[in-house]
């Protein structure tokens, strides 16, 4: 992507099109997780390969940054767009990672709903990423992916407030197992913070357009 070659400003838009693509690819991965318990090792390794990889192209946008002189947008927008991008799929690893873990063998039917709002809201991410060349034409499409995503993460709040309202306050006369509450509070704790993140991304997205476009 940067490589040896001189770094073009057109480097940095497929650096951040890579990525968000990456956290698409991780948040559809844990939608299949959280759908086969079954397959979760399987599945967790590569939502792991996928973290990973991104992880280079964060590490090469910062490089990259470093050593250009002129950019395409502040330098402090580049950092931040990719870095929050990373930690997005930081988390949803953390996820996968957790259900490992945890030998979770028995599914939430929140988790799959939650999961399902976050890969809707890494979309949106991924297809308002890919505007950026053309940021001062896309500007209506980027901001209106950004209240879209806005949106999803306040029906994430909604969903984690519900989870763990039912993790601990269960139907009068269910079993209670304290180890599995346990489990489920970390998992979707890390499952909302992914979705809070998405916001992080589209607030900065909505920055760029300000001053850019």
């Amino acid at each position: 992507m940067f490589g040896q070659k001189k770094i073009r400003d057109r480097d940095f838009f497929d650096a951040f099109t890579k990525h968000a693509k990456l956290c698409v690819a991780g948040a559809k991965a844990l939608v299949d997780l959280l759908g086969d318990l079954s397959s979760a090792e399987k599945v967790a390794r590569e939502i792991k390969r996928l973290e990973h990889e991104a992880d280079t192209i964060t590490h090469e946008t910062v490089r990259a940054l470093h050593e250009t002189w002129i950019t395409p947008l502040d330098r402090s927008h580049i950092h931040d767009l990719i870095t929050r991008l990373d930690d997005v799929l930081d988390l949803i690893e953390a996820v996968s990672e957790r259900i490992v873990m945890f030998r979770v063998r028995e599914n939430n039917p929140v988790a799959p709903e939650l999961a399902a709002v976050l890969l809707k809201a890494c979309e949106a991410l991924a297809g308002a990423i890919e505007l950026m060349p053309n940021l001062s034409r896309q500007a209506p499409k980027i901001l209106e992916a950004a209240v879209e995503v806005n949106r999803l993460e306040n029906e994430a709040d909604h969903l984690y407030r519900k989870a763990l309202g039912e993790l601990f306050n269960p139907e009068p006369g269910a079993a209670i197992n304290a180890l599995e509450i346990l489990k489920w509070r970390e998992i979707f704790d890390y499952l909302e913070n992914a979705t809070d993140r998405c916001e992080d991304v589209a607030n900065v997205l909505e920055g760029i357009v300000l001053e850019y476009a």
